[in-house]
């Protein structure tokens, strides 16, 4: 199982809006991402906006392009793209995995 970290940055003025989208994920969304292999999959942020995701996978380049042909996926990058500062493209484009330094199991 492939374990994934990534991190982005949302806007200091639509961070309380970000924080209410995630609070109810639409189903739809919800059980593409299930269907597409990403499990176990976490988003935790600062007060500033660094946001901090986790996911776990058996391929994640694989679990991306899974959700890359879904329509709800389409929707949901649109709307959530706007949050974010420093993203030229779709969050889920902007998700760069970090290199795991250490992993206590």
């Amino acid at each position: 199982m492939q374990r994934v970290c990534f991190i982005l940055k949302v806007r200091a003025d639509r961070l309380d809006e970000y924080r209410e989208r995630h609070a109810d994920v639409w189903p739809e969304m919800r059980e593409a991402l299930s269907a597409a292999g990403w499990h176990n999959y976490s988003l935790f942020c600062t007060d500033e906006g660094t946001v901090v995701g986790y996911l776990e996978t058996d391929d994640f380049d694989a679990a991306r392009e899974a959700m890359a042909r879904t329509g709800v996926n389409a929707r949901w990058q649109a709307e959530m793209a706007p949050f974010f500062e420093g993203l030229p493209g779709r969050p889920d484009e902007g998700m760069v995995p970090l290199t795991e330094l250490f992993h206590l199991p």
